[in-house]
């Protein structure tokens, strides 16, 4: 291929894979408005632009570096396609992490994405590769200078100096990933977070201004259980029947404190929910953080929390995770939240597991023999895994129907029968814990929440999707009441729970 072939070729996959970008963008679900402000534009072109002229300075072939940034857009809107019909929010740069996880997690994400899909895309990403190689021959003369490599360098230059040109604008974002994506685009909004993503929060935790009291033999053994997926699911459909969560049905009628749970999270994200629980911190004050706090921690961020905050008064604390502890870097983060001890799928074997993952049973025995052996105030966090999706993966039982419904679902509904029969496990698990805390010397509180409703997209299309919020119930053995039903947000939990147990005025 001579020099001038080469520019020619180099410009035209340029002109044409920029405008290809775009349609490939149209593809984006919801679909975007064409209208946005011309900086958003400029982002846009300036990212295409020197990805492609990066690409091509290495690989010496401008079509297939073209292709290439290409395939790797449309990769991105697929998984924002699975991402919003899924979690109803689109893809946004603090997702990056998913590419890695999945690696590591195939089963917790791909199902999502669609085996199918997955394999598809793996197998025009193989077919483009060798085409690209084969089929366009690298030029000869592609580092002469002048030549093609001036003509890289000035697209790539270019595409920078819009960037630059668009960053100064400085376009705004609130943080609604769905209202960003639709007023900035793709790759705008993905830009503009990235940006804010490099500022350190400043927000302070209300545990860093509350004054300690002094160790007490009578402070309350504390147990917190962020339930996978816990919800009241008897209020999707009326044939569910009551007793699947007839303990936790007891446990309420006995609360010292429940109600509705708003959560900043819906059908994934833990940590979102964990985070406001353990920090008292609400996500519409993290900003770009709020997509994944436990990232800003482990940066070197580290706000005063729950855990801290009884660590001062004289308790020990651990967490209970049945899942490696480098999943959401809770292994780093963890410390710096101040937990003593954290306990992670080393401290369980195969038997333990109910399905694919840990089951609440042995998490509910993790807990019992931590409190048997305690001989001062223990807080103990758990965070359980058994009910975590992708729950299509798994087949319902004949037996399942008839224990789990009055009146049988209508067809489509596996996803809902097989979330159920955890479900009931969890209620298990409110009856060990209970007995539990009742075999207690010491006072003892529990406090018992979900972190986000389950994804059941199948289920919700035929008895319509809640709202997001889950159920909450605080409990102690030392007193019991009939009381009345309050909402609250997460952020808020923790306060109000040692307000109700005791611990804090």
């Amino acid at each position: 291929m001579d020099v001038d072939t080469g520019l020619s070729s180099f410009f035209a996959a340029t002109v044409v894979g920029l405008l290809l970008s775009v349609v490939i963008e149209g593809l984006m679900r919801p679909r975007l408005p064409l209208m946005r402000p011309w900086p958003a534009w400029a982002l846009h072109a300036g990212l295409w632009l020197l990805a492609h002229a990066l690409l091509t300075l290495v690989l010496g072939r401008p079509w297939f570096a073209a292709v290439a940034v290409m395939a790797f857009l449309l990769m991105l809107v697929l998984v924002n396609n699975a991402k919003f019909k899924a979690l109803r929010e689109p893809f946004v740069f603090q997702d990056y992490e998913y590419f890695t996880d999945a690696i590591r997690h195939p089963r917790l994400y791909i199902p999502f994405l669609g085996w199918r899909k997955f394999i598809a895309a793996a197998s025009i990403f193989i077919v483009v590769v060798a085409i690209g190689f084969w089929g366009e021959d690298a030029p000869a003369e592609r580092f002469a200078w002048p030549g093609q490599i001036a003509d890289i360098v000035t697209a790539g230059v270019g595409g920078a100096l819009l960037m630059l040109w668009a960053s100064r604008k400085k376009l705004t974002v609130g943080f609604d990933p769905l209202a960003d994506v639709q007023r900035l685009g793709l790759l705008a909004s993905l830009w503009r977070y990235a940006q804010e993503k490099r500022v350190t929060p400043t927000i302070a935790s209300p545990f860093s201004t509350v004054a300690a009291k002094a160790p007490s033999t009578s402070l309350p053994n504390l147990v917190a259980v962020q339930s996978e997926s816990f919800f009241d699911a008897r209020t999707l459909y009326t044939g569910i029947r009551p007793q699947v969560l007839a303990e936790f049905d007891r446990l309420r009628a006995n609360a010292i404190g429940h109600g509705k749970l708003k959560v900043p999270a819906w059908g994934a994200n833990t940590v979102r929910t964990e985070f406001a629980f353990l920090s008292g911190i609400g996500d519409d004050l993290m900003g770009a953080h709020r997509f994944n706090p436990y990232r800003a921690i482990a940066g070197g961020w580290a706000p005063q929390s729950l855990a801290s905050f009884l660590k001062r008064l004289g308790y020990r604390t651990i967490c209970i995770h049945p899942y490696p502890a480098s999943f959401y870097l809770r292994d780093r983060v963890y410390p710096r939240l101040g937990f003593d001890e954290f306990i992670d799928i080393r401290a369980f074997n195969h038997a333990d597991r109910f399905g694919p993952y840990i089951g609440d049973a042995a998490v509910a025995e993790k807990v019992a023999a931590i409190l048997q052996e305690a001989i001062s105030p223990v807080f103990i966090f758990a965070i359980t895994m058994e009910n975590h999706g992708p729950l299509h993966l798994e087949r319902v039982a004949p037996k399942d129907i008839d224990a789990l419904y009055s009146v049988a679902p209508p067809e489509g509904c596996d996803d809902l029968t097989v979330y159920l029969r955890h479900l009931r496990n969890g209620d298990a698990m409110v009856a060990s814990l209970r007995a539990t805390l009742e075999r207690c010397d010491r006072p003892a509180a529990l406090c018992w929440f979900g972190d986000h409703v389950p994804i059941l997209p199948a289920v919700y299309q035929q008895f319509g999707a809640p709202e997001g919020d889950v159920e909450y119930v605080f409990w102690s053995n030392q007193k019991a009441g009939a009381v009345t039903g309050r909402n609250l947000s997460a952020e808020n939990l923790s306060s109000e729970w040692l307000r109700a147990a005791g611990v804090m005025d």
